[in-house]
């Protein structure tokens, strides 16, 4: 990420905005800026975070997949088993700047389990990965038994 620093009047430039403008967004907190005696100071981030840019890492540009997964024959017990475990194979991804963001959903009248997945290719590839262990073993997860 660049560190970049720009004056008000640079950003009112960049954006075609009058200066008042850029101001009443510090002001009101839809801007991030850095007070240096009398002046504003926007970093890069800041502004990219206003005009909703994605920053660039110094890694490079950042893939990101989503997938849906549709599993049917599961009961609500076996769905909070599954839910639990994909949420806790979520919450030990461990790389802060690539979150992995995932939300399921039960429909009990139809006994079908949704997985929204979005985020980093291999966090999301490891995530199927168990998920696909899960359900191809004899563990007794989604068999209502303990196994």
């Amino acid at each position: 990420m660049s560190n970049d620093m720009y004056s008000v009047e640079q950003v009112a430039d960049l954006l075609g905005l009058h200066v008042r403008t850029v101001r009443g967004y510090i002001r009101s907190g839809r801007l991030r800026a850095t007070r240096i005696g009398k002046q504003y100071r926007i970093a890069r981030a800041d502004l990219d975070a206003l005009t909703g840019r994605p920053a660039v890492s110094a890694a490079g540009p950042a893939a990101e997949v989503s997938s849906v997964l549709r599993l049917d024959g599961v009961d609500r017990a076996a769905a909070d088993r599954l839910a639990t475990l994909v949420l806790a194979g979520v919450n030990t991804h461990h790389d802060p700047d690539r979150p992995l963001r995932v939300q399921t959903v039960h429909d009990e009248e139809r006994q079908r389990m949704t997985i929204m997945i979005l985020g980093d290719l291999t966090a999301t590839a490891d995530l199927l990965r168990l998920v696909d262990g899960v359900l191809g073993g004899d563990n007794g997860l989604l068999g209502g038994g303990r196994g």
